[in-house]
């Protein structure tokens, strides 16, 4: 073996190399839907909870798809949390016909904390309701979405992410890109783990949990990927997020590079939280019930680090072969060059694949050139996610794609 380097570069590879099999394995899975009997028949009641802060752009047209899904009305009442509101979000949603709480706090800023908040108000309400929906205030939902989490829950489910689909994904290079990441996720990540019998993740919104998990575990997710911080909270106890894929969730994709950048490096400064936190916990509670869908969370968890000892290991590779050395030796060799080959074939088969099955239109594949340029720009943004990783500062991201369900279908027909 040549050293030092060597000695570095083989466990990488090797890393490496068990984790292309896994998300290989994984995306295969997800290519395909099993046949499912739904039940149809609507009995479960929802508190549909949305997180608004300055929300006066869109707030209007959530609200008045959500009082229009093909589920009976007395079934589910709508509540907008007007957190640290400074425009007319709260006067809005009440004109529409939602439920209004209007928080003021100048700690425990963000929407984790808004919920715990809310949760704990809608607890000592003397209606009492099955189940809570959650949804970001840019939302648009499909008709059907209760029905088809009322399908979810009566089956036994306990806790639910719906597809999270793009409101605006041919706006602009940048939302477009990110809604083939969306779109390539929803099947080769969450559809395929829900096809074998993994634990799926929470995404923030669209999301159902019931009643009685919160009300026996607590909420208690106040990162700033709180959705990823439930989840894994609600593996340790045994409970895993089962995957709704004809629950549709359409939400308002950034539309500036720097928007994206600024929410997706929120992003990983929490699930570096989350996983320093909870690994430790979830490997030791895996190993304990003997249960693979925990220990696949912490596979879930450790995506950020398998980034960035990937770059470490391609620019280490080039310092090797600058060095003059061989790459690797006798049984050391791993066939790095195909290896990677193959890795970079995935990336782009997969989501070809994927949007030749949901059907998209032509603007969607222009944007598909561009869609390494949003894969490798996670590359900083994990490193300075994992730099940030403790501070917890909210930022928000700012919605202004007002338009309306009807109006939404008609354009996307």
């Amino acid at each position: 073996m040549n050293f030092p380097l060597d000695i570095v570069m083989v466990p990488l590879q090797g890393f490496i190399l068990l984790f292309t099999i896994y998300y290989f394995v994984i995306g295969f899975c997800g290519l395909w839907r099993k046949h499912e009997d739904k039940i149809l028949t609507p009995s479960k009641t929802f508190a549909l909870i949305v997180a608004a802060h300055n929300e006066h752009a869109v707030i209007a047209q959530l609200i008045d798809n959500l009082t229009e899904l093909k589920y009976p009305r007395e079934l589910y009442d709508i509540f907008v949390i007007a957190d640290n509101c400074s425009d007319d979000t709260a006067e809005i949603a009440r004109a529409h016909g939602a439920i209004v709480h209007e928080r003021f706090s100048d700690v425990g800023k963000g929407k984790g904390f808004a919920m715990e908040w809310m949760f704990d108000r809608l607890f000592k309400m003397e209606r009492q309701y099955d189940a809570i929906a959650v949804f970001d205030a840019d939302n648009l939902v499909h008709p059907n979405f209760l029905l088809e989490m009322n399908n979810r829950l009566l089956k036994g489910d306990k806790v639910i992410q719906g597809y999270l689909d793009a409101k605006n994904p041919y706006d602009t290079w940048v939302a477009g890109t990110f809604a083939i990441a969306f779109w390539v996720i929803d099947h080769v990540w969450h559809l395929a783990k829900t096809n074998i019998g993994l634990s799926s993740v929470l995404g923030g919104t669209g999301m159902v949990i019931t009643t009685d998990v919160l009300k026996k575990n607590g909420w208690g997710a106040t990162c700033l990927t709180e959705d990823m911080e439930f989840t894994m909270k609600s593996l340790c106890d045994g409970i895993k997020t089962t995957w709704a894929h004809d629950a549709i969730v359409w939400d308002e994709k950034p539309l500036t590079f720097k928007a994206s950048w600024n929410q997706r490096k929120r992003w990983a400064q929490g699930q570096f939280d989350v996983a320093h936190r909870f690994i430790p916990r979830m490997l030791k509670e895996g190993i304990r019930r003997r249960d693979i869908r925990i220990l696949d969370g912490c596979f879930h968890l450790i995506q950020p680090h398998f980034m960035m000892i990937s770059t470490m290991f391609v620019i280490l590779s080039y310092v090797q072969m600058g060095l003059g050395q061989q790459f690797f030796t006798n049984i050391y060799y791993f066939l790095p060059a195909e290896l990677f080959s193959v890795i970079t074939l995935g990336q782009y088969l997969l989501p070809v694949i994927i949007l030749l099955k949901i059907k998209v239109k032509p603007k969607a594949w222009l944007y598909l050139l561009l869609y390494p340029v949003f894969i490798y720009s996670w590359i900083p943004i994990i490193f300075l996610g994992f730099i940030h990783r403790n501070e917890h500062e909210w930022s928000h991201t700012q919605h202004t794609r007002a338009i309306g369900f009807n109006e939404f279908v008609g354009e996307n027909k």
